[in-house]
């Protein structure tokens, strides 16, 4: 039986490559969960916001609605890892904001990839889900136009995602990015703001990063990206 690195943070694709609209699922669920328990990411067509908890990915899509995916969907991109905080906090009354600066405050860990994790309970939760795409797929720019908003109040759920440091915009969102999924699965998606009412505050760093290419995509092969502006186009979809 293979031994479990839990301190390696795996990520298929790049988040570069969504600028162009490369939309085209290369990796199946089946094998994205053979790299990690927790994570997100996003699906074949750019359809929606991924969250893996326990194991399990979960779509949620325009509509608000959530989705158990099946072992054989595919992603574009996604970042997974095998769950083994390092430190948890219990806190109340933080909001976004304040659990970010905290974990950089209390944490060495400003120059390294970190999971964040945050099980309890939310007094606000404001999420946003993308939109599927058709071919031929728009960039990511035109792609992000319209993103449906969710927002609920005194929501229980887990919230997972990654910290990673300014050096690797383009590779991931430099910064926080997280998603949430309710406990209900009555909210889910990218988190744009809430505020914690009482929960455990995680976070587990990663001594390695391994970036994983989709080798078999001749449309990613052939890619001329344009680094021009491409931290701009990510910032105004992703955060």
């Amino acid at each position: 039986m293979a031994v479990i690195d839990k301190s390696v943070l795996y990520q298929h694709g790049t988040l570069s490559l969504l600028v162009p609209g490369l939309f085209e699922g290369t990796m199946t669920i089946g094998e994205l969960l053979q790299h990690g328990d927790s994570g997100i990411g996003t699906v074949q067509d750019f359809n929606g916001e991924m969250v893996v908890l326990d194991g399990r990915a979960y779509q949620v899509v325009e509509t608000g609605e959530v989705h158990e995916l099946t072992a054989e969907q595919s992603v574009p991109f996604a970042t997974v890892h095998f769950d083994n905080p390092k430190a948890t906090t219990h806190e109340t009354g933080l909001t976004k904001a304040d659990v970010e600066q905290k974990l950089l405050t209390d944490y060495p860990y400003k120059n390294v990839f970190y999971a964040v994790k945050i099980q309890g309970t939310f007094s606000h939760m404001l999420t946003r889900v993308v939109q599927k795409q058709e071919k031929p797929y728009p960039n990511l720019t035109e792609s992000t136009k319209t993103q449906p908003k969710f927002k609920q109040e005194n929501v229980k759920g887990t919230l997972i995602g990654y910290y990673a440091p300014e050096l690797f915009q383009g590779v991931a969102v430099a910064g926080y990015h997280v998603h949430f999924l309710s406990n209900d699965h009555s909210i889910g998606g990218h988190v744009l703001d809430y505020t914690l009412a009482e929960g455990d505050v995680s976070i587990q760093p990663f001594a390695s990063l391994q970036q994983h290419f989709p080798l078999e995509d001749p449309a990613f092969l052939k890619e001329d990206f344009n680094y021009a502006g491409m931290s701009t186009s990510i910032n105004k979809a992703e955060k």
